[in-house]
């Protein structure tokens, strides 16, 4: 269904070092600087930051979450781990399980630093 997510910063070099730590850790190789943006490409999508085009502040959105598929619970670990060593901030509940209507969920919650919501999930199997 989507092609790509990209989303505003204000410090491209700053982003660009964030998410090469985090996304790395999911096995996403380091982003691609173009101009004013950077790219991270993978086979199911492309995640991207930018400086606004129209030369305001990037601000965030209120209520967005950018969601990230691990393959673990310890993947998820090591994305918050990264994000925390690189700018980021927790946010929410601790890395864990949480149970919902969707089963049982492995969620880390971060804001980057230019404040945007992030999470890493990982689906737990049904029993």
């Amino acid at each position: 269904m989507f092609s790509h997510i990209m989303i505003g910063t204000n410090d491209l070099d700053k982003s660009k070092t964030f998410y090469d730590a985090v996304l790395g850790t999911l096995g996403v190789p380091a982003g691609a600087v173009d101009r004013h943006r950077v790219f991270w490409r993978t086979p199911s999508g492309v995640f991207s930051v930018t400086l606004p085009i129209d030369g305001k502040s990037a601000t965030i959105g209120n209520g967005g979450t950018i969601g990230f598929a691990c393959q673990s619970a310890e993947q998820a670990d090591a994305w918050h781990a990264a994000g925390l060593a690189h700018g980021g901030v927790s946010i929410e509940d601790p890395p864990g399980v949480r149970e919902g209507a969707a089963g049982k969920l492995y969620l880390a919650y971060l804001r980057d630093p230019d404040g945007n919501k992030i999470c890493a999930l990982h689906r737990l199997p049904r029993a």
